[in-house]
């Protein structure tokens, strides 16, 4: 009899777990900045400040950050941190990570683009955790400079 009792409730818990995440709608995360850091010897070290927005009602507790960041669909920058906090629920906060871009991985993507025509878009792709929740974020900017607006003509 106790065991039967043991799995009912084993089972209601994990129906209950599998409801709560089901509905919790994952994290924003944008550059919020980047500022250069020292590197060592054939590396590049950046601080990145991730925007993270929680747009649950639940606060989301997170012990660590890590970050990948793609390029034209190659790895480019990852970096870690082992900073922890709270998020509030419907808040934000500025999350600090460390990345790594390796000059051996910088020659390859230019090694990739030799053959290649001038990208007119170049595309990316951030992805994540902050703590054990992941998220991603994707799009592409463009190469070409800004078309300047034609001054006003005067009367």
């Amino acid at each position: 009899m106790s065991r039967h009792v043991l799995a009912i409730a084993l089972a209601v818990l994990s129906l209950c777990a599998c409801t709560t995440m089901a509905g919790r709608d994952p994290l924003q995360v944008a550059v919020a900045g980047i500022e250069p850091l020292q590197g060592e010897g054939l590396e590049l070290r950046f601080l990145v400040k991730l925007r993270v927005q929680n747009p649950n009602g639940t606060p989301v507790d997170y012990d660590g950050a890590y970050v990948k960041l793609d390029v034209q669909d190659r790895t480019f920058a990852t970096g870690v941190s082992d900073a922890g906090g709270t998020l509030s629920g419907f808040g934000e906060s500025l999350v600090e990570v460390p990345v790594t871009v390796s000059m051996l991985r910088m020659a390859r993507q230019l090694i990739g683009m030799r053959g290649d025509a001038p990208a007119e878009q170049i595309r990316y792709k951030m992805s994540g955790k902050l703590g054990s929740h992941r998220f991603s974020a994707d799009g592409e900017f463009s190469m070409k400079p800004p078309v300047a607006a034609a001054p006003p003509v005067a009367n």
